[in-house]
């Protein structure tokens, strides 16, 4: 097949050349790069990176294909695609469809060939910025023009445009080798203590994770309110992922209010930033964000180090949220706030993915702890986190 030149333009007037895969066409979003060296399928699928196109760090990338079994949410969600070296004949057993034919399907533009280092320390220097690529008009000037006039992330509400449009259950557990996902029998599930899901852009894996450590679980659309919550009598509410500015979207952020001391609370990523608003807090952009499988974060109760699965452009704002939740975990590589913990509410939150997929396992734990939060609020209600920090403290 004759290649097909594309451009990728940023909005500082930045270009960068190379080969079109995927969808042929043009799009625009901020451009963030992700250094994990696997689970392109998952960054692909996951509702956070709505509003994004996404360059990835690894150089060779299509290797594995793609499956069915790897995706995070029901299509692609990344605006566009950023590689070194994209292989087009994949080789893993798994593998059913190729990623140009998967991105082609999707309505997805893609770009290789170009220099991903360049582009990464050029992003890392000036921070993440609207950029666009395209396939179909290879004017620079023209293309710059429109990333400039992109309006960005901050204070755009995107989560309205990845939630459920309407209430469901989910039943599907963790995935193994050789007997593909399981789901617990009708009997498990019934009598399983029930978590809300408030699903923001909710990822496949947490809530399989959720399933897999004894939970039941029914996810509401993000703008489902504390009424509407608290309605379903759950034993603990689970607050998800999602795309873009947290300030954009104060919906959540009553919600969140109105749950706060009378349910068990877990919060991941935009979920965690959602609860700092909720609490009083701020939250501000980061220069390029969070986007990878390999950030360093602390424990500062335990000072244990778990490395952890990334993807976040805004983070809570420390100070502003002193002497209203603990800081129970730092980013090691800018000092950030990774994680929060109730002071005298049962709740807690990491702006990481302990569910993983890409990355590490380190921090799955946390899905066993908010099981044990849930179990010791009936006894301990307000005191039920210092119930399970000092439980957690005692096994070492």
């Amino acid at each position: 097949m004759a290649v097909r030149e594309a451009i990728l333009a940023l909005a500082d007037g930045r270009i960068f050349r190379g080969r079109a895969f995927g969808a042929i066409g043009e799009t625009v979003g901020e451009l963030v790069f992700n250094t994990a060296m696997t689970g392109y399928q998952e960054v692909l699928t996951d509702p956070s990176y709505k509003g994004q196109i996404v360059c990835m760090t690894c150089p060779e990338i299509g290797n594995v294909g793609i499956n069915p079994e790897d995706e995070e949410s029901a299509r692609v969600f990344v605006e566009g695609f950023v590689v070194r070296e994209y292989i087009d004949r994949p080789s893993n057993w798994r593998s059913q469809i190729a990623l140009g034919e998967y991105l082609e399907r999707a309505g997805v533009a893609a770009i290789d060939g170009i220099d991903t280092r360049a582009l990464v320390r050029h992003i890392r220097t000036n921070g993440a910025q609207e950029a666009v690529l395209s396939s179909i008009n290879l004017n620079p000037e023209e293309l710059v023009a429109r990333a400039k006039a992109s309006p960005g992330l901050v204070g755009r509400d995107l989560v309205k445009e990845v939630t459920a449009a309407s209430a469901y259950d989910w039943t599907t557990a963790d995935w193994a080798l050789g007997r593909g996902f399981h789901t617990p029998d009708a009997t498990e599930l019934r009598d399983a203590p029930l978590v809300v899901a408030l699903d923001y852009g909710i990822k496949r894996n947490i809530l399989r994770r959720l399933i897999a450590t004894g939970f039941r679980v029914k996810v509401l659309p993000a703008f489902a309110s504390a009424a509407e919550v608290l309605a379903l009598n759950p034993d603990g509410v689970f607050l998800s992922n999602g795309p873009a500015d947290p300030a954009a979207v104060p919906y959540a952020a009553e919600t969140a209010r109105g749950l706060l001391g009378r349910k068990p609370i877990f919060g991941i990523c935009l979920g965690h930033q959602i609860l700092g608003l909720a609490l009083g807090g701020k939250t501000y952009k980061l220069a390029f964000g969070h986007h990878g499988a390999n950030h360093p974060v602390m424990d500062l109760r335990t000072r244990r180090v778990e490395i952890t699965s990334q993807n976040h452009g805004f983070a809570v704002d420390a100070e502003s949220v002193k002497g209203l939740a603990e800081l129970s975990h730092l980013n090691l590589n800018d000092r950030t706030v990774e994680g929060l913990r109730g002071l005298g509410v049962p709740f807690f939150s990491v702006q990481y993915h302990p569910e993983a997929s890409p990355g590490p396992h380190d921090a799955a734990y946390l899905f066993a702890r908010f099981r044990k939060l849930v179990e010791a609020f009936p006894r301990y209600g307000a005191d039920a986190m210092d119930h399970v920090s000092a439980a957690e403290a005692r096994l070492g």
